[in-house]
C-alpha cells in the first residue's frame, strides 16, 4: 500500500510489514517514509490550503457527500483490512465503517452549518455606531496521528471535520495497521484537489517529530498514550491541539439496579475488540449487595463468547494487536491473582490470543486497575456504599467516559456530579458513543473534543469584522 503525497501514490524501497496478529502472516507492506517525505507532504498540505479555501461550502458538502458514496462502495474491502491488519473480529470491523462512513455524512452536513455571530458593538463606550460580527476561518494545516484500534474512524473523525472547515491534512497512522487508512486517504484524495489530505507512513521519531514541530502546522489532532501526548503538549509550542489520551473507565453497578441489563453491558463493553478500546469497560465496581448475583450471571455469559479467526462472522473474540500486547496483559493479570484477587474465568494465552478473563475481588490499588489494561479482562472491585463506589470511579488519573447502573434519579444524578469524566453514562457502559456526541475526557484522558460539530469548532478561528 502507497503512501498519499500533493496527489501521488509514494512507494519507497525501505519497507514496513504489517503482520495479521491472528496468524503472524504478511497482509502487505506500506513505505518507510523519510524527512524529506513528511516535509513534502506537509508543504503540499500548506500549498492546498487556496485551493480549498476558494471552494463554496456549497462544494466542500458536496465532495464529502460523493466521498460517501465511495467509501460505501470499498466498506467491505476496508473491513476486510481492519480484520487482517487489527485481528478485530470481522463483524466489529463492518460495523466500525459503517460509523465511518456516517461520520462522513455527518461532516458533509456539518460543513454547511458554520456559523459566526452578530456583536452587539453599541453595548460598549465608543460603539454606538458600529456594526460587528464574527465568521469562522479555517486554522490551516492539521497534522492527524492515529492508533491502531480503530484505524478508520479515529481517522475520519479527525480528517472529514477538518474538509469540512476548509483545512488540509497530513495523516500519519500507526505502522501496526496503516493499510486501511492508507486506503481511507486514497479515496478521499481522488476526490479532492492535490495535497488537501495527504497520508504517510513511518517511525514516529523520524515522521512524528516533524508533524509537531514543523512551523507549517497549525493544529494537532493525536489520539494515543498519556506519555506521548504529555510529549506533544510540551512540544507544540503557539500550535492548538486535541488529545485523546485513553481511559480507565468504570462500569458501577449500585444496588438498586437492572442486574441483567447491567451484565449484558459488563460483557459487551469488556471484551468489544478484546478490551483495546479507550472507552471499555476496564474496571467493573460492584455494590456488596448485589456483587454475588452480578458474577453468577456474568461468568456464564462471557463464556459464549466465540475467541477464533477474527474473519469469521461468528467470531467475538480475535487476538490482540500482537503478542507483546497480550503478554503485558498475561502479566497484569498474573500480578492480580498473586496480591489476592480470585480468578473466575479465563487467564490464557495463546501467541496473541488472550482469553476473556474475569477476576473478583480485586484491590483498587492493583496494577490491573491503577491504569489502563488494554485486554480482554473485566477486574471486579467490590464496594459498600454508592460514596465508596464514585470515590474508587475518580481513583485513576484518566477521565474519559463512565457507566453507571441505577434505578435511582437521585444516584444518577449525583453519578453526574461527582464523578469525573468527560461522558456519565446512565444505565449503559461506557463504550457507548455516536459519532456527533462530543467525545473527550478531563484530567489526562486528554483536552479538546471530537464529534463533528465540536471538532469543526477546533478546527476554525473567529475572526471579528466591523462596520462604521
Amino acid at each position: 500500500m502507497e503512501m498519499v503525497i500533493d496527489g501521488k501514490l509514494i512507494d519507497k524501497d525501505h519497507k514496513i510489514k504489517v503482520v495479521n496478529p491472528a496468524n503472524n502472516q504478511i497482509v502487505d507492506t506500506v513505505p518507510s517514509g523519510s524527512l524529506e517525505d513528511i516535509k513534502n507532504a506537509l508543504e503540499a498540505a500548506n500549498q492546498a490550503k487556496k485551493a480549498i479555501n476558494d471552494m463554496s461550502s456549497r462544494k466542500v458538502s458536496r465532495i464529502l457527500y460523493d466521498i460517501y458514496e465511495d467509501i460505501l462502495k470499498n466498506k467491505n474491502e476496508l473491513a476486510r483490512l481492519v480484520t487482517f491488519e487489527t485481528g478485530k473480529p470481522i463483524k466489529d470491523s463492518v460495523n466500525e465503517i459503517n460509523r465511518s462512513v456516517e461520520t462522513i455524512l455527518l461532516s458533509a452536513e456539518e460543513s454547511k452549518r458554520i456559523y459566526g455571530e452578530t456583536v452587539p458593538l453599541d453595548a460598549c463606550i465608543g460603539g454606538r455606531t458600529a456594526l460587528g460580527f464574527t465568521i469562522k476561518v479555517p486554522i490551516g494545516v492539521i497534522s492527524a496521528i492515529t492508533p491502531f484500534n480503530y484505524p478508520v474512524n479515529l481517522a475520519i473523525h479527525k480528517i472529514a471535520p477538518a474538509i469540512a472547515a476548509k483545512n488540509t491534512v497530513v495523516l500519519k497512522p500507526s505502522i501496526k495497521a496503516p493499510l486501511a487508512a492508507l486506503k481511507l486517504v486514497q479515496i478521499m484524495d481522488s476526490h479532492l484537489p492535490p495535497g488537501v489530505i495527504n497520508g504517510i507512513t513511518g517511525h514516529s521519531h523520524i515522521i512524528g517529530d516533524e508533524m509537531i514541530l514543523s512551523p507549517i502546522v497549525n493544529k494537532i489532532s493525536f489520539t494515543g498514550s498519556v506519555e506521548t501526548g504529555i510529549s506533544i503538549s510540551r512540544k507544540t509550542s503557539m500550535k492548538k491541539i486535541t488529545l485523546e489520551l485513553g481511559g480507565n473507565d468504570p462500569l458501577v453497578v449500585l444496588d438498586d439496579a437492572d442486574i441483567e441489563k447491567a451484565v449484558r453491558a459488563a460483557v459487551s463493553g469488556s471484551f468489544l475488540n478484546a478490551g483495546q478500546v479507550c472507552i471499555a469497560v476496564k474496571r467493573i465496581i460492584l455494590h456488596d449487595n448485589i456483587a454475588d448475583e452480578f458474577v453468577s450471571k456474568m461468568v456464564p455469559k462471557t463464556v459464549k463468547l466465540n475467541m477464533g479467526d477474527p474473519i469469521k462472522t461468528e467470531t467475538d473474540v480475535g487476538p490482540l494487536i500482537d503478542e507483546e500486547a497480550a503478554i503485558k496483559v498475561e502479566m497484569l493479570v498474573d500480578d492480580a491473582l498473586n496480591n489476592g484477587a480470585k480468578l473466575l474465568l479465563g487467564g490464557k494465552r495463546s501467541g496473541a490470543f488472550y482469553s476473556p478473563t474475569v477476576i473478583d475481588h480485586v484491590k483498587p490499588d492493583m496494577k490491573i486497575v491503577s491504569d489502563e489494561t488494554f485486554g480482554p479482562v473485566a477486574p471486579i472491585i467490590r464496594i459498600h456504599d454508592i460514596d465508596e463506589a464514585f470515590e474508587v470511579a475518580n481513583n485513576t488519573q484518566y477521565g474519559l467516559q463512565a457507566g453507571v447502573f441505577t434505578g435511582s434519579i437521585e444516584n444518577a444524578l449525583k453519578a453526574a456530579k461527582v464523578i469525573e469524566a468527560g461522558s456519565i453514562i446512565i444505565n449503559r457502559q461506557s463504550t457507548f458513543r455516536t459519532d456527533n456526541m462530543p467525545f473527550g475526557g478531563f484530567k489526562m484522558s486528554g483536552m479538546g473534543k471530537e464529534g463533528i460539530k465540536y471538532a469543526i469548532d477546533d478546527m476554525t478561528k473567529t475572526k471579528l469584522v466591523v462596520f462604521g
